[in-house]
């Protein structure tokens, strides 16, 4: 700095505007004030007038009082810009009468920066040296952070914006010259078609391209884009091409190597090595990952590509597609080696995969050296100079990899493995999953013929569906339809059906889908083993680790650390973290696997079932009175019913298939026992129909469990579920069988749970006396058997019936009744419910302040049990009470939008009582709005209210 009395200072430009003083970034203030910095340090040590100052920063449009605003912006840029204490007169911005100008000297700007990096690069080409050229002008093009002077306005700050542009494009078409000097041909063409067409008629972009096309052996093209360029000229603007694209038009026609692709020397050696076998077959559906694996590479490195997967997805047909159609950029050679860690054939080591490289390289004389290390050094030194393409299939690991990756600048090397190579430094890494189903349908098309799939496209469909979408098992099964013309699709199909002959289908000659995935599994290591059989025979296709701990007796953590090494080894999938499945033609190999020890399968199972139940039985607000018979948790891996709860909800709509499962596998026991610990999980949940079609399920195998309970329990829990789905006929027989089967049993439990049921019915269609008869005997057997959830509902039955009787006081004292009994076992569901009813007499009465009460702890424990419907319920019916008990409007307004928000997160298609409810809030909030004065909000709640009213009878308008 100027005489040493300012710390370095250094300013960037070439992207947003940034300022560091000794290494501290410096707050720069607004973009105006920006302005006048880079105005003044773009052009140090000149003097620039205030009128000069003002015409470049504002234009035509200079700020009142311009000239007292500059100073202003000055003096800010000398507190940022000077140390603290700076005079005036040493400042980095010194100033006259009438002027300002950057003291020469005193900064550092990246413009300088680029300069002297492309004055370098220019240099170091200039002397024969286009590779260290090419880094050289890779780097001076990072000094660009984005659009110089972003942000910035202003003549002067366009004009500079402009120019710094102009010179970023001019690096840009410097490197790719050096690129086409290289013979990275098809890299620069790439470059070309990315950068954005600034100017159509730029002859120099027009050259590069015509230079580059003829380098990738495209002579026609490159001709073709100089006569476009040429009509374009004549038809715009009347001109020529100049002299320099008529030169490269000339040499093109000529053939002259030198004059487009520069001196020989500087050319790469042309080298016709090429190892990689033929394509194996049409590619279909690998667009994208095609497109990641051709992609051009980070300049001057050795790029490293994985593409992992299970066996039989076409990772080598990938991977050598690719490599073929990069094989043009890499003259020094193409090189594949197949590592055989999935194999018939003994593996491939590090050392005998080293001597073939330098035998295939021809840099071996004599014989070679057996040593890894001196091994390595030798390929290192034979490679440094070279840019090869390296295709590396079936690898194990990385300790198997890193030893082959070539040394020379601008390699690349691609892997295929099934294993995730994580310990194996990549810049990009591909999961190749099956083909999806149209990519499938087409690939099987084309191998079995179109015609013949589409006579038949449901049999085409359905054993694209067996085949998993998996490109070697849809190809053994087209070659299979090819040499057998007498087949059909559907006579295939039929012979693949069940999982027993599904496997067995899938082979032709040495080929075979489970020879594959053994290979896969003999890999594993004997406790892997055992957990790829325990997850083949989990109940669900999507799983955490605590089905197959349970399964297998094994600690979780133990259990997530095998199952990411599966993982790893591409057998198991994880789309969602701590959520694993397998691909359907994976799981049918690990059950046959499993199935090779039919005692630890078995045992594996009800193990898996065991768990289920545990949950659905833990979740229940039933309690073990519920329960009385079949395994109640004892050691569960769920401390409370919310934990039970989330398990549940993170197995989705799968919970069907378990029941489903146990029948499958002759555990009838277990299916009736889930279906009915799901019941009220699910009825909570409005999953009806899920409820319904896991008990439709049990109900067909009741006669065969040995749990004689169970024909009384399961229609007892489909007349619970299907009331809800108002549909009361069937809910009336499925109790009525219940309470026969549980008086035959003499099981006072379920006669209790029917009698309570069938109140319910009558009640929902207007028979009050004769609900109260059913839930009155209900509640003295509940009694009996200790059953308080039983107790409680029924009490909340009768406490209903007296009150559409409009026998207030009886109603009371039902739900005052059912209080202890709701309270017991700390589940705050029913305690709420029965809270929310007494709240509703205390509405009806009046009682404002009691509905209040009530209303504020129901609504607490609704939301703790997460029952969306009666949250919702409460919560309108508190704003009636904040409104009855002289409240705020306000107040009872934002209850019943609470309210309505609640409604929301139903979904009216699923839910039966959402319009009613619905209604009951909307005229609850028009009363609210009526009282507050709004009403006009009032007016448009009622009118919703009578849409709703008219749709539902049919009088108004539906969508």
């Amino acid at each position: 700095m100027d005489g040493g009395t300012s710390p370095w200072l250094r300013i960037e430009v070439l992207g947003p505007v940034r300022a560091w003083r000794t290494g501290t970034p410096l707050d720069l203030g607004p973009v105006k004030r920006q302005a006048v910095l880079t105005a003044l340090a773009l052009r140090p040590g000149v003097e620039l007038s205030h009128d000069q100052l003002l015409d470049r920063i504002w234009g035509e449009d200079p700020p009142a009082g311009g000239h007292k605003v500059l100073p202003t912006h000055v003096n800010s840029l000398r507190r940022a810009l000077d140390p603290p204490g700076t005079p005036h007169t040493e400042s980095v911005i010194r100033s006259g009468k009438g002027w300002y100008s950057f003291e020469a000297g005193a900064v550092r700007l990246d413009t300088a920066d680029l300069t002297e990096r492309a004055d370098e690069a220019r240099r170091t080409l200039a002397s024969g040296e286009p590779a260290t050229a090419a880094d050289q002008f890779t780097a001076a093009l990072t000094l660009f952070r984005g659009e110089p002077l972003a942000g910035l306005s202003g003549p002067f700050a366009d004009a500079e914006r402009q120019r710094l542009l102009n010179r970023l494009r001019g690096l840009h078409l410097d490197r790719l010259d050096c690129l086409i000097r290289l013979g990275r041909h098809a890299e620069a063409l790439d470059e070309l078609a990315a950068m954005p067409v600034s100017d159509p008629y730029d002859e120099s972009v027009v050259a590069l391209r015509m230079r580059a096309l003829y380098g990738a052996g495209r002579q026609a093209e490159a001709l073709k884009v100089y006569q476009d360029m040429y009509g374009l000229l004549r038809e715009e603007l009347g001109i020529a091409p100049g002299e320099e694209l008529r030169r490269v038009h000339g040499a093109v026609l000529r053939r002259d190597d030198e004059r487009l692709l520069g001196p020989a020397p500087a050319r790469p050696r042309r080298r016709t090595l090429n190892e990689l076998p033929g394509d194996a077959g049409k590619l279909v559906g690998r667009e994208t990952e095609l497109g990641v694996l051709t992609a051009p590479s980070t300049p001057g490195a050795v790029s490293v590509m994985t593409v992992d997967g299970t066996a039989g997805v076409g990772k080598t047909a990938l991977v050598v597609r690719a490599a073929r159609e990069l094989s043009a950029d890499y003259p020094d050679g193409c090189l594949f080696v197949d590592l055989r860690a999935h194999s018939t054939r003994r593996r491939q080591s590090p050392e005998q995969a080293l001597q073939r490289l330098l035998r295939s390289l021809d840099t071996a004389h004599g014989e070679l050296p057996s040593d890894l290390e001196e091994l390595t050094a030798a390929w290192r030194a034979a490679t440094s100079p070279l840019r090869l393409l390296l295709v590396l299939d079936d690898a194990l690991d990385a300790d198997q990899i890193r030893p082959l990756l070539p040394a020379g600048a601008g390699s690349r090397v691609l892997v295929a493995a099934r294993r995730r190579l994580a310990d194996l430094d990549a810049d990009r890494r591909i999961t190749l999953e099956p083909l999806p189903g149209g990519d499938a349908v087409s690939l099987l098309r084309h191998i079995v013929g179109e015609d013949r799939a589409d006579r038949e496209p449901e049999a085409t469909h359905e054993l694209v569906g067996l085949c998993d979408g998996l490109p070697l098992a849809l190809r053994i099964a087209g070659s299979r339809l090819q040499n057998r013309r007498a087949w059909t699709v559907s006579y295939l199909v039929g012979r693949m059906t069940g999982d027993e002959h599904r496997l067995g289908e899938l082979s032709v000659g040495d080929r075979s889908v489970e020879a594959a995935f053994r290979m896969s599994y003999d890999q594993l290591t004997p406790e892997q083993q055992q957990g790829f059989r325990a997850v083949g025979l989990a109940p669900t296709v999507e799983f955490d680790a605590l089905t197959p701990a349970t399964m297998l007796g094994w600690p979780v953590r133990k259990t997530e650390a095998v199952l990411e090494a599966l993982v790893d080894t591409s057998l198991v999938q994880e789309h969602r973290p701590g959520r694993y499945r397998l691909h359907d033609l994976v799981r049918v190999h690990a059950r046959r696997m499993a199935e090779e020890d039919p005692a630890e399968a078995a045992e594996a199972r009800r193990a898996a079932l065991g768990l289920f139940l545990d949950a659905a039985r833990t979740a229940s607000d039933w309690g073990p009175a519920g329960f009385p018979t079949g395994p109640w948790p004892t050691d569960t891996p769920f401390p409370d019913w919310r934990d039970a709860e989330a398990w549940l909800n993170a197995a989705g709509g799968e919970l069907v298939d378990v029941v489903g499962y146990a029948v499958a596998h002759g555990e009838p026991d277990y299916a009736c026992w889930i279906a009915e610990g799901l019941c009220d999980y699910l009825v909570r949940q409005f999953r009806y129909h899920e409820s319904r079609t896991a008990l439709e399920i049990a109900l067909a195998h009741t006669h065969e469990a040995a749990d004689r309970r169970m024909t009384a329990a399961v229609p007892s829990c489909l007349g619970y579920t299907v009331v809800y789905e108002r549909r009361y006929r069937h809910s009336r027989a499925m109790f009525a069988r219940a309470l026969d089967a549980g008086r035959s049993l003499a099981d006072k439990g379920e006669e209790a749970r029917a009698l309570a049921g069938l109140g319910s019915v009558a009640l929902s269609v207007g028979e009050s006396e004769q609900a109260i008869t059913h839930v009155t005997a209900a509640l003295k057997l509940a009694g009996q058997v200790g059953d308080d959830w039983i107790a409680a509902m029924a009490l909340v039955i009768q406490g209903l019936a007296h009150q559409y009787q409009r026998q207030n006081q009886e109603a009371l004292d039902c739900f005052t009744a059912a209080r202890p009994p709701a309270a017991t076992g700390g589940r705050p569901r029913m305690l709420g419910r029965v809270l929310s009813c007494a709240a509703d007499i205390h509405l009806r009465l009046e009682q404002y302040g009691e509905a209040k009460a009530l209303l504020r702890q129901a609504v607490g424990l609704v939301e703790e049990g997460g029952d969306i419907f009666l949250c919702a319920r409460s919560l309108t019916r508190l704003g009636t009470a904040e409104l009855g008990a002289g409240g705020e409007p306000s107040a009872a307004i934002a209850f019943h939008q609470q309210a309505l928000l609640q409604l929301r997160l139903l979904s009216p298609l699923t839910f039966p009582g959402y319009d009613w409810l619905e209604m009951d809030i909307r005229g609850r909030l028009g009363q609210a709005y009526l009282s507050a004065g709004y009403v006009r909000e009032a007016a448009a709640q009622f009118q919703a209210v009578q849409d709703a009213r008219d749709t539902r009878t049919g009088r108004g308008r539906t969508t």
